[in-house]
C-alpha cells in the first residue's frame, strides 16, 4: 500500500487506495471522495428481544455518523475559508516553501504548472472547503474539496509536487 505525506509537515493525506487523476498538467491529482456511515449498524441476528432478560440495552449509544471517507481515513481537518488575497499570499508561500524541498526537474515542472492550476483553482474558491492535515501545522499542504454539478460526492484536489510516496 502507498501512503502520500505531505512533504512539508509529513501529516498522511491521501492512499492509493483513492485513485487519482492528474489535472493541469500534473500539478493537481483529483480525487473522489464518498459519503459513508460511520459508527453502529443494527444487525438482525433472528433472536427475540422480548423473550430475553432486560428487553431494551440501556446505555448503548447507536448513533450513527455520515462522513466523507478520505476526510476520515486521513482525519483531515477543515479551514477557514479562503478569499483571493488570502489565497495568493497562501499560494507565495507554499511555492517558497515547497521549492526547495523538491529535485532540480520537480522544481521545474512545478514552476510551470502552478500558475495554471492557482489560475484553475481561482474561481472555485467560493466553492471550496479547505482541509489540512490532522497536525494542523502553520506550513502545510491545503488540500481543496468541492462539488462537481449535480454531484452528490465530493472532489478532492491535491498539489501533487506537495505529496511524498510512502510505502507501507
Amino acid at each position: 500500500m502507498l501512503v502520500y505525506q505531505d512533504l512539508l509537515t509529513g501529516d498522511e493525506l491521501l492512499s492509493d487506495s483513492f485513485p487519482y487523476k492528474e489535472i493541469e498538467n500534473g500539478v493537481l491529482w483529483e480525487v473522489e471522495g464518498k459519503w459513508t456511515t460511520k459508527g453502529c449498524v443494527e444487525v438482525n441476528i433472528g433472536a427475540n428481544p422480548s423473550a430475553e432478560e432486560g428487553g431494551e440495552d440501556e446505555g448503548v449509544d447507536d448513533s450513527v455518523e455520515k462522513v466523507v471517507d478520505i476526510v476520515d481515513t486521513f482525519r483531515l481537518q477543515e479551514q477557514p475559508t479562503y478569499d483571493k488575497k488570502r489565497f495568493i499570499a497562501y499560494i507565495k508561500k507554499y511555492i517558497k516553501l515547497l521549492t526547495p524541498k523538491l529535485s532540480p526537474e520537480q522544481q521545474e515542472q512545478f514552476k510551470k504548472g502552478i500558475e495554471g492550476a492557482t489560475k484553475y483553482l481561482l474561481p472555485k474558491l467560493k466553492d471550496f472547503q479547505f482541509f489540512v492535515g490532522e497536525g494542523m501545522h502553520d506550513d502545510n499542504t491545503v488540500v481543496f474539496a468541492y462539488y462537481k454539478e449535480g454531484a452528490t460526492n465530493p472532489t478532492f484536489l491535491y498539489f501533487a509536487h506537495g505529496l511524498k510516496e510512502v510505502k507501507c
